[in-house]
């Protein structure tokens, strides 16, 4: 058994498993601790690109609902977030399938709606998402300004 208790130090647990991989001690792992923190690993990649798309339809949805508003601050938010979600996508591609998941990008799409509600105190944002995902992350791309 270990001898650092992954429920007061999961530091230090992670450090002695680590150890005793290196050093082939394969019988003395906490296998269920184990395999719970490499879930956790995906579960992580997966909320950071969450985030990531929601910042981005959150000012996207001010740029079209708040044209007055406008400015060099959202385009950089834009920019970067766009930039980041690309250079995650091509550390882990096997988060792309959630892109084309309809019940993730529905949840996205609420998170998003949610936070521009907040920063704009509008409530009248579409439902769903008007937008194609490519048209999203691409570069070039912003929505048409709406008329209120």
């Amino acid at each position: 058994m270990t001898t650092v208790n992954y429920e007061t130090d999961v530091v230090a647990w992670a450090n002695e498993q680590a150890w005793l991989v290196r050093n082939k001690m394969f019988d003395l792992l906490d296998i269920e601790h184990i395999a719970e923190e490499i879930e956790d690993v995906g579960k992580s990649e997966q909320r950071e690109l969450a985030n990531r798309m929601t910042v981005l339809m959150a000012h996207l949805l001010k740029w079209q609902f708040q044209p007055e508003r406008q400015g060099r601050s959202w385009q950089i938010t834009i920019r970067n977030q766009r930039k980041a979600i690309q250079l995650h996508l091509k550390q882990v591609p096997s988060l792309k399938t959630r892109l084309n998941d309809t019940e993730w990008l529905e949840i996205v799409w609420g998170d998003a709606i949610y936070q521009a509600s907040k920063e704009t105190g509008f409530d009248n944002f579409p439902e769903t998402c008007p937008w194609l995902i490519n048209e999203i992350l691409s570069e070039a791309w912003l929505p048409v300004a709406s008329k209120k």
